[in-house]
């Protein structure tokens, strides 16, 4: 068993104010953040389809399927927050597209590539979430991403947002 760092704790302590003032619906937010993977999937093919057929009217589609997106975004990231709004958008993206990736690996039967791939999504959905709670900043993202500790982002997941936990 590995010792928690202090930080650890003071961040478990943060998450469970959040929940207890019930200023954060984390069981909700976490169905919109994947509602809003799936818009951003949605954007990425109306705009191929468009390409492919040469049919404008999918990219009338796609700016309506942007618009959603960017208004459900907006619940969960503070737009002045520069470049925070586009890595959350980034990050859920990659999320989307790893697992897809994962998942035709592991119906291939390439269980161990389809593993390594879910890790990476994971850690994108987890970065996400670090995010979106304020747990790290976007000056300190790859200071944080790169450090060994006794706890990963991935806890953040695993602990904090679990979305059966109503």
């Amino acid at each position: 068993m590995t010792t928690q760092q202090p930080g650890f704790d003071a961040l478990l302590k943060k998450i469970e104010l959040l929940k207890q003032s019930g200023s954060i619906d984390l069981s909700a937010e976490e169905d919109l953040s994947i509602a809003i993977m799936n818009l951003i999937s949605l954007e990425e093919h109306f705009f191929f389809t468009g390409m492919r057929t040469d049919k404008s009217e999918y990219f009338d589609l796609l700016n309506e399927v942007r618009s959603i997106r960017k208004e459900l975004l907006a619940r969960l990231i503070d737009r002045h927050e520069g470049e925070t709004w586009c890595i959350t958008k980034h990050l859920l993206a990659t999320t989307m597209r790893l697992i897809e990736v994962g998942t035709k690996l592991h119906s291939d039967g390439k269980k161990r590539e389809a593993e390594e791939t879910f890790g990476h999504a994971y850690r994108s959905y987890s970065l996400f979430w670090a995010l979106r709670l304020k747990l790290i900043d976007a000056s300190g993202f790859k200071q944080v991403a790169a450090e060994e500790k006794p706890w990963t982002l991935d806890d953040i997941v695993k602990k904090l947002v679990n979305c059966c936990d109503e």
